[in-house]
């Protein structure tokens, strides 16, 4: 796609950024046919290629309008369209930089405003966030229906942490909206990890990685979190912590690329490499530390019968979809082909707070898929995902090292 970008952002990093990206596009179209919000709303402008567009028109110098806003507001930036890409166009990275310009130049009703603006001041706020969750849950039954099923009735007890006791450790973050939604996640990591010889700690400032607020064009908000994050890491990387564990795949590909993000900062640039460099997810974790053999458990004689729901940020933006359902069949779980596996549930961050309607019928469709051969259990690997969906569903839905932990732990 050849580019003539305006003077504003000709020459510097976001407009070089932006525009490498633009020249791979050939305008094939391949990206509609798995793109949800296409698929759903049938609107080329509600597709990567036609968003493609609208970015560039505004990159070369036209003015964006509110409309040019929906639409790439609708967009769930689950990367589906970048897997089946022939041409390796960076999409999620170029929406990033197409919603920034935008959002500087359009202005919001005072209504959206106020309610991003809600969302980007509780939910990375871990402390805040849980209090609220705590009271929702104190009020659910006086609750709308639609509220209600938003708020988790309880959390489950996370259970015991193994004490940091193995030469080799690793760090594993909280993250902001997990440990009140899911703290069993973490807990559970610890301990198949401990199995493995591996201990696993939190660091006890590290608050949310920034991925909320850089989604929701808050993008110096989303880099200073990834700034106070990493300084936080930063003691257990120079005393030489093996990896940086991620158990929610949506956090995880955010800090995968802090590198990316934070190229241009000369404070931060090569810690945040380092960082990048550092993380893993904990399906890496676990398949690394077998070293390609067999792990190390025995799963229990009957097979559970599950769904797996890939995250769009665990099978489309880091590619490690087949690794997770490997993991999950070795501890013991059947797993039942899902239609249309490669389809966003419409969870997405704040997505389903910001665009109700089409979350819900994406979930709807996702759930559809996911319980037609009747699961015992539905399994995913990010908390976004998991109390989005549970909120549509009377099957269990779990973290996928919950429920590998639990198993392994009943046939030892």
């Amino acid at each position: 796609m050849q580019t003539d970008l305006a003077d504003y952002i000709r020459g510097t990093p976001q407009g070089d950024e932006a525009e490498s990206i633009l020249r791979k596009c050939v305008h094939c179209g391949f990206c509609t046919a798995t793109c949800p919000t296409y698929q759903l709303l049938g609107d080329e402008l509600d597709g990567p290629r036609g968003r493609i567009y609208l970015i560039k028109q505004v990159l070369e110098g036209a003015e964006p309008t509110q409309r040019t806003q929906l639409h790439l507001d609708r967009c769930l930036t689950c990367r589906s369209c970048e897997t089946t890409c022939p041409s390796g166009v960076r999409y999620g990275r170029l929406a990033d930089i197409g919603r920034g310009i935008v959002e500087a130049k359009v202005a919001r009703p005072w209504h959206e405003r106020i309610k991003r603006r809600a969302i980007a001041a509780v939910v990375p706020n871990r402390r805040l966030f849980g209090s609220l969750v705590r009271s929702g849950r104190w009020l659910r039954p006086m609750l709308p229906a639609r509220w209600r099923a938003a708020v988790p009735a309880h959390a489950a007890p996370p259970g015991p942490w193994p004490p940091a006791r193995h030469a080799r450790r690793m760090l594993v973050l909280a993250g902001c909206a997990q440990p009140a939604l899911a703290p069993q996640i973490n807990a559970a990591a610890a301990r198949l990890l401990d199995r493995l010889g591996i201990s696993l700690v939190e660091a006890p400032r590290a608050g949310c990685c920034g991925a909320l607020r850089f989604h929701l064009n808050y993008h110096d908000e989303g880099l200073d979190d990834m700034r106070r994050l990493i300084d936080a890491w930063w003691p257990y990387v120079e005393q030489g912590i093996e990896a940086i564990v991620m158990t929610a795949s949506g956090c995880g590909i955010t800090v995968k690329d802090y590198e990316t993000l934070l190229a241009h900062d000369p404070a931060y640039r090569d810690k945040a490499a380092k960082v990048s460099a550092l993380t893993r997810d904990l399906t890496e974790v676990l398949a690394e530390a077998s070293d390609g053999a067999s792990l190390p458990w025995r799963p229990r004689a009957r097979e559970v019968h599950a769904a797996f729901h890939l995250p769009c940020t665990l099978q489309h933006g880091q590619r490690l979809g087949a690794l997770a359902e490997r993991l999950v069949r070795s501890a013991g779980f059947r797993l039942s082909p899902v239609q249309d596996a490669h389809m966003c549930c419409g969870s997405a961050g704040s997505y389903s707070l910001l665009h109700p309607d089409i979350s819900q019928q994406l979930r709807a469709k996702k759930l559809a898929h996911l319980q037609a051969s009747g699961p015992e259990v539905i399994l995913t690997a990010n908390i976004g995902c998991l109390h989005h969906l549970a909120a549509g569903t009377p099957v269990p839905v779990e973290h996928w090292a919950v429920a590998v932990e639990r198993q392994i732990t009943a046939s030892a």
